[in-house]
């Protein structure tokens, strides 16, 4: 017996334990800005020279904490403080809205000014002779005409008269046929207007009449025949045709065709329009 309870013992000693938190480890204190007392040694936001509980309170100036999120130098209030909106019941509860119902009397419409006619005022200051604006005035504070609310209502254009069933708003999107899909519909539809359109291509072919094959005859080929013009030469005047030089200062044609080539390898390097002149480089 002492065994087994050492033994007992010794598994709830390696039985791990569970941690117990505090109330402020469960519902932390709620966060304050920094100020000088909070700031120790090796923190980031330690300073040199006067420091101030406001040099906290800037988001710009704080810096962020190793392992810990940007202070936003803001105040939170205390625990017992209740975030939103209260409503505060004045209806008495639910009993209250068992027992009896609450109805809201209707307002009275409040009087409103009722427009004034200038047209039948106007028409009635020419039909008695009045044209200036002095005598429209008297005439108007003494003829106030206004208009009723039934002329009213009949000069406002009516909304029109729509259906009970009627359904506001944009109509949605008819959903995606994925039976078709499945069943390569679409693909079908295609096969079979292509065949319908081969048939018909064919049906026009067959009833199409073709011609026979024309033949050539004398008088068509006559009238096709363009006759060949025969292009006569210039004609030049006796006695300029058939004139040899006058002045021939090559002794040979052996000569005349070196100096021609000789004139025709120096024309890189002559001036003149010619190439004869004188040459780019001395």
């Amino acid at each position: 017996m002492p065994e087994a309870k050492s033994s007992r013992q010794d598994l709830m000693r390696w039985k791990k334990q569970p941690v117990r938190r505090t109330v402020s480890q469960i519902c932390p204190p709620p966060r304050r800005p920094l100020t000088v007392a909070d700031v120790r040694p090796g923190m980031e936001n330690e300073r040199l020279g006067v420091v101030r509980d406001s040099m906290f309170q800037n988001p710009l100036i704080v810096k962020a904490e190793l392992g810990k999120p940007r202070e936003r130098s803001y105040s939170l209030p205390g625990i017992n403080f209740n975030y939103g909106l209260y409503t505060r019941g004045l209806d008495g509860g639910v009993p209250e809205a068992i027992g009896h119902w609450h109805v809201f009397k209707q307002q009275p419409p409040c009087p409103h000014e009722l427009t004034r006619n200038y047209i039948a005022m106007n028409r009635g200051a020419v039909r008695a002779g009045l044209v200036t604006a002095p005598e429209n005035l008297l005439y108007r504070q003494l003829n106030d005409i206004r208009i009723s609310d039934q002329d009213d209502r009949k000069m406002k254009k009516e909304l029109p008269s729509l259906p009970p069933d009627t359904t506001f708003g944009i109509r949605s999107r008819p959903s995606t046929p994925f039976f078709d899909l499945l069943q390569n519909r679409y693909q079908q539809l295609w096969v079979q207007e292509q065949k319908a359109t081969q048939k018909a291509i064919k049906l026009e072919k067959k009833h199409k009449v073709f011609l026979g094959k024309l033949y050539e005859t004398r008088s068509s080929q006559l009238r096709k025949y363009k006759p060949p013009v025969k292009l006569d030469t210039l004609w030049h005047m006796p006695h300029f045709q058939k004139v040899g030089p006058h002045l021939d200062t090559f002794p040979t044609e052996a000569d005349r065709q070196r100096a021609f080539k000789a004139h025709r390898e120096e024309r890189a390097v002559r001036l003149g329009t010619l190439r004869m002149g004188t040459y780019t480089h001395p």
